[in-house]
């Protein structure tokens, strides 16, 4: 569940209660979560604005995996565990290059996009973590193409370029996850006409 869709304590804990998962974007939101009975490795941490402290807040705490946008992310989040003499636990955003159709400024996937490492790249990237950063723990493989999508067909068509990657990703590095992310939006046009 995508905490910053409704962050009320009551709708957590019901979450929590019946064992979900939570995506967070801050320590705030982790807080939050915790607040509401929910635990720290049920929670991955996407987003492109983790500060020092909410990594730090985040390992203490046994984060799931921090869903990170980039390599440089992931040396800054290797730097602080290493201070703190944890492995951090990571997954890599892809950037599947693939159209969501839906609005301009919510499409995430096409390579024209700010977000997650070019799909021609990401082998790389794996590569370079699991030679250079001894902190991390290599977790998985996160996309994101999207949101208020209106049709499955682009999911469709990423995870099936992105299914490949994801068992060569598998067999180099034992990844324990893929997650295609969230976005399917509600046509209330219909429902407004009736």
């Amino acid at each position: 569940y995508a905490v910053k869709a409704n962050s009320n304590l009551a709708v957590l804990h019901t979450i929590a209660e019946l064992g979900g998962g939570f995506d967070i974007v801050s320590g705030g939101e982790l807080f939050r979560v915790l607040q509401a009975g929910g635990k720290a490795s049920r929670c991955t941490f996407a987003g492109v604005g983790k500060t020092r402290e909410d990594i730090e807040y985040a390992l203490r705490e046994g984060i799931y995996s921090f869903n990170a946008e980039s390599e440089a992310e992931l040396r800054h989040i290797n730097q602080i565990a290493g201070e703190m003499k944890k492995k951090a636990p990571v997954a890599l955003r892809v950037n599947p290059n693939v159209d969501a159709k839906t609005h301009k400024f919510i499409s995430t996937g096409k390579s024209e996009n700010k977000f997650g490492i070019e799909f021609d790249r990401i082998l790389d990237a794996y590569a370079a973590v699991a030679k250079d950063c001894p902190h991390l723990e290599i977790r998985g493989l996160q996309m994101h193409i999207g949101s208020q999508l209106t049709s499955i067909d682009p999911f469709i068509e990423a995870a099936n370029k992105v299914a490949p990657l994801v068992a060569e990703l598998k067999q180099r590095h034992h990844l324990k996850f893929f997650s295609i992310g969230g976005g399917i939006g509600i046509v209330y046009r219909e429902s407004l006409d009736s």
